[in-house]
């Protein structure tokens, strides 16, 4: 498991073996079961979490009940409810396990030691942290200017596998559509 996190770090950052012993110092293993919460609403949100495998769904309910799912993560993807994490407040989002998934966790201190030791990280979460911004840049434009049926072949361009791996009620939620919507979409 730490040899998938050090091949996604060196896909930024070169690292030597000793670099990487004390990274992988600050992370903790955790697993967790199908269905099972990662984050809740009103937690307060202490970790963040790289995917090791397994795939999440983060959402927000709103008050009438409705499920927005903000974000997938699959392997190879870091997910927590960045807002909570980063002022230190409360959860707005419900991360739950969509598959029984194996993550890595980091601590807010933690990463806040780690970036200030190894600058090399600093940067590394940084670029993570920009390219995450640019994803989300371009889901809201998305959601903003292409019709659902755009919107569905895109996911499935950009992440083919996962239709095979998300019920489709959930993927006509995250596309803002009816699963009767999203089924003409996928029989066509």
């Amino acid at each position: 498991m730490s040899i998938v996190l050090r091949q996604h770090i060196e896909e930024i950052v070169a690292l030597t073996d000793s670099e990487f012993e004390y990274i992988q110092s600050l992370f903790t293993h955790k697993k967790l079961k199908k269905h099972q919460y990662l984050v809740q609403e009103g937690s307060y949100v202490t970790h963040e979490y790289f995917v090791l495998n397994g795939l999440l769904k983060a959402s927000y309910t709103n008050e009438t009940g409705k499920e927005h799912i903000i974000q997938f993560a699959m392997e190879n993807w870091w997910v927590t409810d960045y807002q909570a994490y980063i002022t230190q407040r409360q959860a707005t989002l419900n991360i739950d396990c969509i598959e029984a998934s194996e993550l890595l966790s980091i601590s807010f201190e933690n990463k806040k030691l780690l970036c200030a030791e190894l600058h090399k990280m600093e940067y590394f979460f940084r670029m993570k942290a920009s390219l995450g911004y640019v994803a989300m840049q371009q889901r809201i434009l998305s959601l903003l200017n292409n019709d659902a049926r755009l919107r569905y072949e895109q996911l499935m361009q950009q992440y083919p596998t996962l239709l095979q791996r998300v019920p489709k009620l959930l993927i006509a939620s995250y596309l803002g559509v009816s699963r009767e919507t999203l089924s003409r979409f996928s029989a066509s």
